[in-house]
């Protein structure tokens, strides 16, 4: 086979080889081509370092001036509620047929959800709020909220006070609607003010002085009540029907707003503003009593403040990252060290960060606080690709041109690192898609994926460029910090210590310049071309089989075939070793290992390396790894959704608060779910009448059917009449009586033909479920028994409330996406394993990115956190992040052919074990700060992004180090036959290139 010579080298040897595979020899076309493309586009960009450096800065102050038009997201149920859910259809059929404005009695403060409203919990410190004292209180409080006003505008001529009067839903005779507690509690009042017995108040529903009865299940909580016999009943066994209370911990109270326009909006918003303004004032008047408020813009205004409480964190967390950064990048010889370039990695960074959000804010995006996950994303990528080209440029030989050292880079790195970016880019754009039911993991995943996609192509062109300028320092010796040019050893010596130790340096003989003009040739047999060309295709260095190759100083230091450089192509077998000789590129005292003055590289190469490979620790290690495995399935057997909307705001705010106290004092009976008759029935017919008595019983219940059907008792009529006479009684004397008139709201007539009674249209009845422990929990379960009835039920209803929104296939809408991106990732593995990646690699690679998911899933979960959109978001970009990691080191060892596993592992821990450590530290220390911000939001975020950089760290640095060292692929040559006889034959030339002469080197293998 005549191989395919790159460009500059004369095609006139050929390789001899047995044939191979058709795959096998598509991937190395593939992987030629690719190579090729790659050390193209290296040597364009060291061509034009100041237009690649220069393009990306310009572009991203350009975009970063349209934060003019930065917008934040108002409307949070759309982004943390699934998209598309019965529960939406059945809230705006429900909102059609009994919309909120068009009651004119009592509402109901858990079901109802209009679009502005004021809620209190009131609590004591100490006694009951039914007490005198705390009674007066609470109703001096209500006389307050009932009279407070605000200005709309607040200043100029056309101002106007309006006052809750004026913005209140009102009933029938134009009086505003409130809370049927308020109502009790003035009848309790007056009646102690003029010595009168105090009616029985009775939980969760009550009888009101003008007979009608309202349930107060949720707005009285903390209820101790009157038992048999006169024993106290506690709280938490609750009350029974019409059991009387004895005393009460907490009061809820509500006031809806009318906000019709956008001037009734405006005021409305204001007035919001002003009821938790005076509540705050009233709580400082009045200490022993505890005001937990929330209004309908808490819940956004919480969501958002995440943001604003993570910023000065942010800045922290880029300045730790700096200095580690720098710290990471830093050698002890200061003209190689490049600590620039750590800065420089974060400036890539930043401005691909900057270039994307004015992407977004051209295009007229939202912001959401989920948004502060992609810095880190965008963090854990860049930092692991600088840090590898970083890695490969110090492999490079030292006396090729810059243009050529930076082509080679290339070609070794931005193959893996495009790789990985089409990872991030597959799993991410995956689940931006219209596949994705949940907005909020949508709209991160696109705006993740974008800035992924920008931050590549930054640290291709601006990381590159860096790149180049930085190795023109290094070539004319000027230190890596200052930008000094380094003194020679026989100058240094007259220097003080200090001065010595700072520009300590390797500087190369006078007499062997590094860079020898084109046209001179170098004096001595050993030393690297920079023209050397190779005719095989094997891009991964084949390390000396040498017993102790790191004693080999011409192993080690860039002769012609070097085991240290990825660039330089060594034998399979061992050249004879030329006799020894004093090196020409260092001085008399030079370490025979330059690279180990790097404090990382030189603990992994003479320890770490060693350690990890050893046979006495390789059982501890898949011991460890089988605990991991087992803690991690304990935490995946018990994995709870999370989809509480206070469960993603900042900590100590109203909504965290009124959560808190609502599920202490308000826990034992679940929300009001409104049971919904959207169709005509036969109400007159006894069997429906029995199913519709039969579907409430067990619920504590507002019924206008039972107290119709008991009424028709009374009056000592049969509850099974014909419909014209049933529905003429309905209309005309039971919704005519003051105790029943309420019942009105929940009927919906429709008119016949003329002269005939109107039917029955739509109806509905409300019903309040006993709670134990879980109360979503128990709401989600009860959500899917009554649907399902529903299915097989004669009359067709359905029920609603507003909390069936966020619970509605919560579970399915946040998995998919993260169950769409791994399956997206393990097809598009199998599918690269025919033509770019090797099989055994995608194999590895995969079981890895499902061991790395199901450790972070499970540990997670022993740490606390459910599975709401914000771990689903993290548990997707573990995938980019654990394949960031682990893919060059499993490309790097499966590459390598004719040597043992151990020696191979402990090159691909040398060459990329390192880079994954120095992100991993990078990546923590960024990653502190943001631990420490008051916020539910970042407390989940901070908590499995640690998890992630953790699992994805332990299978890179430990894990597949043991286990690649006796599981395939294995690095034994292989044999023709079975007595060892007809071995691979193999004829490789290497040709150099010189202007003097050309030296045809032929070596038979």
């Amino acid at each position: 086979m005549l191989a395919s010579a790159p460009p500059g080298l004369s095609g006139r040897w050929e390789r001899l080889e047995p044939p191979r595979p058709r795959a096998r020899m598509l991937r190395q076309v593939l992987h030629a081509g690719l190579k090729t493309s790659f050390h193209t586009l290296g040597r364009f960009v060291a061509s034009h370092p100041v237009f690649f450096a220069s393009a990306p800065v310009l572009l991203s102050i350009l975009l970063g001036a349209s934060f003019s038009r930065y917008r934040v997201e108002d409307d949070v149920e759309s982004l943390l509620a699934p998209k598309h859910s019965l529960a939406k259809i059945e809230g705006n059929l429900v909102d059609s047929l009994f919309p909120v404005n068009r009651s004119k009695h009592a509402l109901y403060s858990d079901l109802q959800t209009p679009g502005r409203y004021g809620r209190v919990i009131v609590t004591t410190r100490k006694g009951s709020v039914l007490d005198l004292v705390h009674l007066d209180t609470i109703l001096k409080l209500h006389r307050r909220i009932y009279q407070m006003q605000v200005t709309v505008p607040s200043t100029g001529f056309n101002s106007f006070n309006y006052s809750f009067s004026y913005l209140c839903l009102p009933d029938d005779k134009n009086v505003c609607i409130i809370d049927d507690i308020i109502r009790a509690m003035e009848e309790i009042q007056s009646a102690r003010s003029t010595n009168r017995t105090a009616p029985n108040l009775r939980y969760p529903i009550t009888q009101l002085a003008d007979g009608r009865q309202a349930y107060i299940g949720h707005q009285l909580g903390g209820v101790q009540s009157w038992g048999a016999n006169g024993a106290v009943r506690s709280p938490g066994n609750g009350a029974a029907k019409g059991e009387g209370v004895r005393s009460a911990r907490a009061l809820q109270l509500t006031y809806y707003l009318q906000a019709h326009g956008s001037l009734m909006d405006q005021v409305a918003s204001q007035w919001e503003k002003a009821f938790c303004a005076e509540l705050q004032h009233f709580a400082e008047l009045h200490p022993k009593l505890g005001l937990y408020p929330s209004t309908s813009s808490s819940l956004r205004t919480d969501f958002q403040f995440s943001s604003v409480l993570a910023r000065h964190p942010l800045l922290a967390s880029l300045g730790a990252c700096g200095v580690l950064a720098v710290l990471c990048c830093s050698m002890r010889d200061c003209v190689r060290s490049k600590p620039w370039l750590g800065l420089l990695a974060l400036l890539s960074i930043t401005l691909s960060g900057l270039t994307a959000a004015g992407i977004l804010n051209l295009t007229g995006a939202t912001y959401n606080s989920t948004y502060l996950g992609i810095p880190f994303v965008m963090l854990g990528h860049g930092l692991f690709g600088s840090f590898e080209i970083l890695s490969s440029w110090r492999r490079t030989r030292e006396d090729q041109h810059v243009k050529e050292r930076v082509a080679s880079v290339f070609e070794d790195v931005m193959l893996r690192f495009s790789g990985s970016t089409m990872l991030h880019l597959l799993t991410l754009g995956l689940a931006a898609s219209p596949l994705t039911n949940m907005e909020a993991v949508r709209l991160f995943c696109r705006t993740a994926a974008l800035a992924v996609c920008i931050s590549y192509v930054y640290m291709v062109s601006f990381y590159g460029s860096c790149l180049v300028f930085t190795g023109y320092l290094e070539n004319g010796y000027r230190h890596g910090c200052f930008c000094r040019r380094v003194p020679k050893p026989d100058r240094l010596d007259s220097k003080p210590a200090w001065y010595r130790c700072l520009m300590h340096t390797r500087y190369q003989d006078e007499t062997q310049p590094s860079h020898p003009p084109h046209g001179v040739p170098h004096n001595h047999a050993h030393t690297p071309n920079p023209n050397l060309t190779h005719t095989h295709p094997h891009t991964q260095p084949h390390p000396h089989p040498n017993p102790h190759p790191p004693n080999n100083p011409a192993v080690a230091h860039g002769h012609a075939h070097v085991a240290n450089s990825t660039h330089a192509h060594p034998l399979p077998h061992p050249l004879p070793r030329p006799p020894p000789h004093p090196l020409p590129h260092h001085t008399a005292n030079t370490d025979p290992h330059p690279q180990d003055s790097h404090l990382l590289l030189g603990c992994v190469r003479h320890c770490y390396g060693d350690w990890i490979t050893n046979t006495y620790v390789k059982p501890f290690v898949v011991l460890l790894y089988l605990v991991y495995i087992s803690f991690g399935l304990m935490g995946f057997l018990q994995v709870t959704q999370g989809s509480d909307p206070s469960a993603l705001v900042a900590m100590d705010t109203a909504t965290v608060l009124y959560t808190r106290a609502q599920q202490r004092y308000f826990s034992s009976y679940s929300p009001v779910i409104g049971f919904y008759i959207y169709e005509s029935a036969p109400y007159w017919n006894a069997s429906v009448q029995r199913d519709l008595l039969e579907y409430a019983k067990g619920f504590q219940r507002i019924s206008w059917l039972e107290s119709y059907l008991n009424y028709l008792s009374d009056q000592n009529q049969s509850t099974s009449q014909p419909r014209e006479n049933f529905t003429r009684t309905l209309r005309h004397s039971f919704l005519r009586e003051p105790q029943y008139a309420h019942f009105a709201d929940d009927i919906i007539f429709a008119e016949r033909g003329q002269g005939e009674e109107p039917e029955v249209a739509a109806s509905r009845i409300f019903l309040v479920a006993k709670t134990m422990e879980n109360k979503r929990e128990e709401m989600s379960v009860l959500l899917d028994t009554l649907r399902r009835l529903s299915l097989t039920s004669r009359v067709r209803f359905l029920i609603f409330n507003p909390s069936f929104v966020y619970l509605d296939r919560y579970a399915a809408a946040v998995s998919s996406p993260l169950r769409h991106s791994l399956l997206a990732v393990l097809f598009l593995l199998g599918l690269s394993s025919l033509a770019v990646v090797e099989p055994l690699v995608s194999v590895w690679m995969g079981l890895t990115l499902l061991s790395v998911q199901f450790g972070v899933l499970g540990f997670m979960t022993l740490w606390g956190v459910e599975l709401d959109c914000m771990s689903v978001l993290c548990l997707i970009s573990a995938l980019g992040h654990s394949a960031d990691c682990s893919a060059p080191m499993l490309c790097g060892f499966a590459s390598g052919r004719g040597d043992s596993r151990t020696r191979w592992v402990r090159v691909a821990l040398e060459r990329h074990g390192v880079p994954s450590l120095q992100t991993l530290i990078c990546y923590s220390a960024a990653l502190v700060p943001v631990g420490s911000v008051r916020s539910n939001l970042t407390s989940t975020l901070f908590r499995c992004l640690a998890l992630t950089a953790g699992c994805s760290a332990l299978h890179t640095l430990a894990f597949l180090p043991t286990l690649l060292t006796f599981l395939p692929p294995s690095k034994t040559s292989g044999q023709d036959g079975p007595e060892g006889e007809g071995q691979r034959q193999e004829v490789e030339c290497v040709e150099m290139n010189d202007s003097t002469r050309v030296v045809d080197q032929i070596t038979t293998v």
